[in-house]
């Protein structure tokens, strides 16, 4: 029997013993494991409430995980903001289906509080859920420089800054602040 042949015979049939021993631990180690964090539990996204052209949202959910910001084709139509240029992009879905969206809005201002920030949307015909329409992303986040405490579900965007961009944007684009 060739050796290969032996060594999967014997991994398969045969089960390997773990070998269990106790280890005394140090002060040292004692004093790591003691001051290292808890485990907490999944503390889930977290929405925030904003402004879309002349709508208001009381719930649009801001994913940590997501890189882009969706905006589903009801929401669009709704605002008319204007034409989606088109794009070849496709999404691959939770359930694994591939859909491909309508369409990206470029320039669209969010305005959360006094903070009016910029987002590309990507225009998906999608099932709407009534409660949260919109999802912002990594994207939105970043354009405000936002700092996000998950633990005490506060969400602070630097504003100077930002409105320095924006103003710095506004002859090339024509805004209002």
């Amino acid at each position: 029997m060739p050796s290969y042949a032996k060594f999967m015979k014997d991994l398969v049939t045969k089960k390997r013993s773990m070998i269990c021993d106790t280890i005394k631990i140090t002060h040292q180690v004692s004093a790591i494991v003691n001051s290292m964090a808890s485990k907490l539990e999944d503390l889930g996204a977290f929405t925030i409430p904003c402004t879309i052209g002349s709508a208001d949202f009381a719930k649009v959910l801001c994913d940590l995980g997501v890189s882009i910001n969706l905006m589903p084709y009801y929401v669009f139509k709704t605002l008319s903001i204007g034409k989606p240029r088109p794009t070849s992009m496709r999404l691959k879905m939770v359930d694994r289906i591939m859909k491909r969206p309508l369409g990206i809005i470029d320039d669209v201002l969010v305005r959360v509080n006094k903070f009016i920030p910029p987002a590309d949307f990507v225009i998906l015909d999608c099932e709407v859920d009534y409660e949260v329409l919109n999802i912002l992303g990594i994207p939105f986040l970043a354009t405000g420089k936002a700092l996000v405490d998950v633990y005490a579900s506060e969400l602070t965007f630097r504003v100077e800054s930002t409105l320095e961009v924006l103003q710095r944007r506004k002859r090339a684009t024509g805004w209002t602040l």
